[in-house]
């Protein structure tokens, strides 16, 4: 392909004019060059940045964003509304993944995400029997995602319990099962499949402390080692009080600290939402080289509390974003809400600047760049060489970003209104979204419009009823 050709870049050493950026075949950047001629390149139409990476996403959920938002109690809660996605994900088929996930991800490249890690747990069928290929349901994920064009981080998931106690899964968890060895099996079929698609990568998820004894975590933990020693690990931990109250009965500690001392944490894996941590758990976790991945979008929606930023950031701590039970799918939003709870909790302004004279909306994007890509496992989140070519072009000349120069563009992106000033998204070196536009959007959008309805007529009542 032709090299691009920015006015003005995000690169690792900061903003850049004339940047000029070969890009191999197989989607790889070769060559970056700032203060460059333009000619036989083609010209971007804005603001190039490294595109984000989705540390954290449940595909199947997009459906049902919407449908739990009806009161229920004085004691509505995460555990009231996951009864509602029990009841939901009850009648999901292979068919309804496919549609669903597929529009979910053109979303996620029109809004700027170039990349997703997809926490897949909806292995078996509606009886909770195992289909004919154990890799039906991945396959799908698997599918939508290069009909879309997202580059994938494929995360199946290890789910054996109901509870910190060992009790057996419900009824409503039975499409999640998996044993230790059924999971490295597909993961390891993954693997061999999709070896030369430079846009997958496979890991797996412990679901959760309470979902995996001790012993099957660290079975689990060996056998990923022996097929992919530096395969992403991600698993959702200190997500609600009640958890972290559950975890001390049973192991005689809060979930983080119990995961810090009895499993080999490091950059390989991601702690999605640990949202309830003392001060040394975040000291600790900071210091473990995991990245902790957050969702505040959902975090809010579930009334899960707030992520204690603040002292992580001033740790080292490394974090990235993501979409999880879709009720918004936009990396601004998840950044601008991140830094928004942690003024309403600290009762002043810049909480992420850490109080120096630094751009929030730099600090923010550029840690998320990062620890997306490191939680994805995949070559992502800057404008260099060896790195995948995920750009995302921004309209300079978007009221948002009028008149703003270098960090300011940031700074104005993620904190200046909701119409996104988002023109381009190239994944992999191949452009996907076109002036706000995905080639296959229409067919994409009816299929998902015929699923959604169907879904919806079979919603709980709670769900439908008309106000």
């Amino acid at each position: 392909m032709p090299d691009l050709f920015a006015d003005n870049a995000l690169l690792p050493e900061g903003w850049s004019r004339d940047v000029r950026i070969a890009v191999t075949g197989d989607g790889v950047i070769a060559r970056v060059q700032a203060g460059a001629e333009s000619a036989g390149a083609e010209r971007l139409p804005g603001i190039a940045l490294p595109g984000m990476a989705n540390l954290h996403s449940h595909a199947f959920q997009r459906a049902m964003a919407g449908l739990a938002e009806r009161g229920g109690g004085a004691h509505d809660s995460f555990w009231s509304w996951r009864e509602v996605m029990y009841g939901f994900v009850a009648r999901l088929t292979p068919d309804d993944l496919s549609g669903i996930a597929a529009q979910l991800y053109v979303e996620m490249l029109k809004a700027g995400y170039t990349a997703v890690g997809e926490f897949h747990y909806l292995h078996r069928d509606p009886a909770g029997r195992a289909y004919a290929d154990g890799t039906e349901m991945s396959e799908r994920i698997v599918a939508a995602a290069g009909r879309a064009g997202i580059g994938l981080t494929l995360l199946p998931v290890l789910y054996l319990a109901g509870g910190f106690d060992g009790a057996p899964p419900s009824a409503a968890q039975r499409r999640f099962v998996t044993g230790v060895e059924e999971l490295l099996r597909l993961v390891e079929q993954l693997r061999v499949r999709h070896a030369a698609n430079a846009d997958f990568r496979v890991g797996i998820a412990p679901h959760s402390l309470r979902a995996v004894p001790p012993a099957a975590l660290a079975a689990c933990l060996d056998g990923l080692a022996a097929l992919d020693g530096d395969a992403p690990i991600h698993i959702h931990v200190a997500e609600q009080e009640a958890e972290v109250e559950a975890c001390r009965r049973a192991r005689h500690a809060r979930p983080v600290e119990w995961l810090l001392a009895h499993a080999p944490v490091d950059r390989r894996w991601c702690l999605v939402h640990a949202t309830h941590m003392t001060a040394e758990e975040t000291r600790a976790l900071a210091q473990s080289s995991a990245v902790a991945g957050l969702c505040p979008s959902t975090e809010a929606n579930l009334g899960d509390g707030l992520f204690p930023l603040a002292g992580y950031l001033e740790a080292g701590g490394r974090f990235g974003i993501g979409s999880d039970s879709q009720v918004s799918v936009s990396p601004v939003e998840e950044l601008r809400w991140l830094e928004y709870g942690q003024r309403l909790t600290e009762r002043r302004r810049a909480v992420a600047a850490g109080g120096a004279a630094m751009s929030t909306g730099a600090i923010l994007y550029g840690a998320a760049l990062a620890g997306g890509a490191q939680a994805l496992g995949r070559p992502l989140g800057a404008l260099a060489p060896g790195k995948r070519a995920d750009i995302v072009v921004l309209d300079a000349a978007h009221p948002a970003l009028a008149g703003r120069d270098g960090d300011a563009v940031l700074d104005s992106y993620l904190f200046a209104g909701n119409l996104s000033p988002l023109r381009d998204v190239m994944v992999g070196g191949r452009w996907v979204i076109r002036d706000g536009h995905h080639a296959d959007e229409e067919a994409i959008a009816q299929a998902y419009r015929e699923t959604a309805a169907r879904l919806a007529r079979g919603a709980p009542e709670a769900a439908r009823r008309e106000p």
